[in-house]
């Protein structure tokens, strides 16, 4: 029988915790604090000279039409990715796990794209479709499709949100693969001799008990939607054309780096981590009362 260790000290489990609270501490709550400190002031690059100017840099966003289309299209962007990967991975898990032969095969070469780094798979799309160059544009433009996101915006948000969607792909099959692997087999004969075709039986039996695992990988491709796609825009699009792929981690990137207005960048920060804290709210909310958990 399984035992569970049990710490009567205060003191072994302080021990215990520590390392976990010391690394948050300094890397989490105070860099965060710094952040809205930052905020308050405005920051003169290279002079270390900060002027106590309150909350205007959150006046200044809240007026900032360009900043408003960030936030716009970070939300557009966000959606259409978390519904692309989990869609295209759900389908993807559930055709490998109807393969009888090659399994192994076919779950490697859906992972592997996960291995990549994210500058890695921004570059391998941006040769593949170069305008100019591309070794698919021509294969493409034979369907009436003018390859041109360097100067179309639709074109260049609708790229970066395939390649964000195939990047996330592998880590969404491997919970996905794992969690259907844990159906019993009993289930899936009954469905099948019941007459439930594919893709009812994968809506109506397996989602639902994998609705935990669908719950977690809504939460982790909302945080990869909004941090982890930074290096898309940055090889291949630097947040043009025309502010039409700016969201709002590279819009914060471009004003703490490449402008220098840190107290601005500061304010864009804060307001980020609010949207994402909202959202992750919003999704515990929810999974809490859909979520099935057995028993």
């Amino acid at each position: 029988m399984a035992t569970r260790e049990v710490f009567e000290s205060r003191w072994q489990a302080a021990a215990l915790l520590l390392p976990t609270v010391l690394v948050s501490i300094v890397f989490l709550y105070a860099p965060a604090v710094r952040a809205f400190e930052l905020s308050l002031f405005e920051v003169g690059f290279g002079t270390g000279e900060a002027d106590f100017v309150g909350l205007e840099n959150y006046r200044t966003l809240l007026t900032s039409s360009e900043y408003h289309l960030s936030v716009l299209l970070t939300v557009l962007f966000a959606v259409a990715v978390v519904v692309g990967v989990m869609s295209f991975s759900l389908v993807v898990s559930f055709l490998i796990h109807e393969v009888e032969v090659g399994k192994g095969l076919y779950l490697v070469s859906a992972i592997w794209p996960y291995a990549l780094p994210p500058a890695v798979a921004g570059f391998v799309f941006f040769f593949l479709l170069h305008p100019d160059l591309g070794v698919l544009t021509r294969p493409i433009e034979r369907f009436g499709v003018d390859v041109d996101w360097f100067s179309s915006g639709p074109q260049a948000f609708a790229l970066i949100t395939v390649v964000a969607v195939w990047k996330q792909v592998g880590y969404n099959v491997i919970f996905m693969s794992a969690s259907m692997n844990n159906i019993p087999g009993s289930l899936t004969e009954t469905a099948r001799l019941d007459g439930v075709g594919r893709l009812r039986r994968l809506l109506w039996v397996y989602a639902p008990i994998m609705s935990p695992t669908l719950a977690f990988l809504a939460v982790m491709n909302t945080i990869y939607a909004f941090f982890g796609t930074f290096a898309f825009i940055d090889v291949m699009t630097q947040g043009g054309p025309a502010g039409a792929t700016n969201i709002l981690i590279f819009d914060l990137y471009r004003d703490a780096l490449q402008n220098f207005e840190f107290g601005v960048a500061s304010a864009k920060s804060v307001v980020l981590f609010l949207i994402v804290g909202g959202l992750m709210y919003v999704q515990f909310r929810v999974t809490e009362k859909h979520a099935y958990y057995g028993g």
